[in-house]
């Protein structure tokens, strides 16, 4: 089932009982059944887009994507810190990002893409 409204909000119905419940609930407060397992979760969680928004992270790339802080704003320090000492690997790596970002590839550190533009 697809997700509605936010990842906060929104609803699935429960695996056992089919009340309506939290998307991001581990259980359900109904029945108490486990909703999903760890393994589960983290790739659902992954299906979901990031809160981080393509505009900002698009500017950032474009003005000083070389100094990396289009990573550092989505959270991936230890990329962005390698993007500052080496320039945007010497450009390549800031363009190869930029075309990542505007395909809507690019990923925050939890791994969920960066499609909401503003």
């Amino acid at each position: 089932m697809p997700y509605q409204n936010s990842p906060i909000t929104a609803t699935m119905p429960c695996r056992s009982c089919d009340m309506e419940i939290s998307a991001i609930a581990r259980e359900c407060p109904h029945c108490g059944a486990e909703q999903f397992d760890t393994r589960t979760s983290a790739l659902a969680l992954r299906d979901m887009p990031s809160e981080r928004r393509g505009l900002t992270a698009g500017l950032l790339c474009l003005l000083v994507g070389v100094f990396g802080a289009h990573r550092f704003y989505v959270g991936k320090i230890g990329t962005g810190f390698l993007m500052l000492v080496t320039l945007g690997g010497l450009g390549i790596w800031w363009l190869a990002d930029l075309i990542m970002l505007i395909t809507g590839q690019f990923r925050d550190k939890d791994g969920r893409r960066i499609t909401e533009w503003v």
